[in-house]
């Protein structure tokens, strides 16, 4: 039997290791045949056999951090830009100012424009499907990205009530953080809620 471009199948090797090789560009969904034959891959389902999809979940997004590729002080300066309408939407949402800054400025180094290598897109690194479970039509619009993202981190944080579990759960997914009962295991994951905090925590 031919392997499907993009997908590994479960019994060639590990379930553990299939998994880790679909996610390695972020995402991973699940897909299983008639005859029961089970495949993980990174692509995204469509067509008529999308009802056998089964989404997985993120594995520790990445940052931008091509983005970053730039002074402090320009980086100082596009913080500047965006810190009107984050102050605002900080306090719409309940959620720490300095906190999402921070967020920011690990995600995406305040650049609009940015693009994750697994297509999070924007100041706050929304992936397609959440943008648009948010209503964000325009990821890369400062205002609809900072209403989505920070709308979305409130509803976590309100959830865990622990921000660093929020963090995980913004970076890796809430499924992520719960099959892990905790932060994840992602290097990733835990490299993101450790910078997050730092910043966080910096003195102004």
């Amino acid at each position: 039997m031919r392997t499907p471009p993009g997908f590994v199948l479960l019994g060639a090797i590990t379930a553990a290791l299939a998994c880790a090789h679909a996610a390695a560009s972020g995402v991973t969904y699940k897909y299983r045949e008639d005859d029961g034959t089970v495949w993980f891959t990174d692509q995204r389902p469509s067509g008529e056999t999308i009802d056998r999809y089964e989404f997985l979940g993120y594995r520790g997004r990445p940052p931008a951090s091509s983005s970053c590729n730039i002074t402090a002080t320009k980086i100082q300066e596009r913080a500047n830009r965006i810190a009107t309408p984050l102050r605002r939407y900080a306090v719409r949402f309940s959620v720490d100012e300095a906190l999402v800054r921070a967020m920011v400025r690990v995600e995406s180094c305040f650049d609009p424009q940015a693009v994750s290598r697994v297509g999070a897109q924007g100041l706050m690194q929304l992936m397609p499907a959440t943008a648009r479970a948010l209503e964000v039509s325009h990821p890369f619009d400062v205002l609809e990205n900072l209403r989505g993202g920070i709308e979305y981190f409130a509803s976590l944080q309100s959830r865990y009530e622990d921000p660093e579990l929020a963090l995980a759960a913004y970076n890796a997914g809430p499924g992520a953080v719960a099959r892990h009962d905790g932060i994840p295991p992602y290097p990733e994951t835990q490299d993101y809620v450790r910078r997050v905090l730092e910043y966080w925590r910096a003195p102004e």
